[in-house]
């Protein structure tokens, strides 16, 4: 396979991308220079040395002294909300937002319909285990208000309430805010903040 059409294929891995665009990627990076591609190259390789993943709500941060990030090491948070996104993408948006102050756990992706081994797409055995160290008294499912997000949001409820039968937390979703096929990262402030603001026990 020739250069183009192999950087095509890993181009066309990336969420979201088609053929087309994909192969105009790499007619982009034809025409940069030497310099850009050579820096571009170098921080490819070194985004894995530099980011490492939270032990705790399991997002991308930037390395640093401790293995949680700025987030979920900030004492001042409240403790009892815990939100679930699917993406590091979703963490970003609400906290870019501001309206929201508890802690997060990104699930890692999303689950498709009539999938047969969910929990191969999501983190579950993690989730579970950080609610059994925490008392929340409330749990909050901020998923893409498409149907893979709703789905996820379902199958998510009946594993909490069938792992957790005693427990006391709530769980509520987005509420009005978000309109039907739209995802998180690409909602504006007041969306995602109307949406928090009006969610809905489950």
């Amino acid at each position: 396979m020739d250069p183009i059409s192999k950087l095509t294929e890993y181009f066309r891995e990336f969420p979201g991308i088609g053929p087309r665009q994909a192969r105009r990627f790499v007619y982009f990076l034809l025409t940069r220079n030497s310099s850009q591609l050579e820096d571009m190259s170098r921080l490819i390789l070194d985004i894995k040395k530099s980011i490492r993943i939270c032990s705790s709500c399991f997002r991308f941060y930037q390395d640093g002294k401790t293995t949680m990030c700025p987030v979920c090491s900030n004492t001042s948070r409240d403790a009892s909300q815990l939100m679930i996104v699917s993406r590091d993408v979703d963490f970003e948006a609400i906290e870019k937002s501001k309206v929201y102050n508890g802690f997060y756990f990104v699930l890692g992706g999303t689950i498709p319909i009539l999938d047969k081994e969910p929990e191969k797409k999501v983190r579950l055995k993690e989730l579970s285990e950080k609610i059994k160290k925490n008392q929340y008294k409330e749990i909050i499912l901020s998923l893409n208000a498409n149907a893979e997000g709703e789905h996820t949001a379902d199958f998510i409820r009946s594993y909490l309430k069938d792992r957790f039968p005693t427990s006391e937390f709530t769980i509520s979703v987005l509420g009005r805010g978000l309109s039907t096929g739209s995802e998180l990262e690409y909602s504006d402030t007041d969306t995602l903040k109307n949406a928090l603001k009006n969610r809905e026990k489950i």
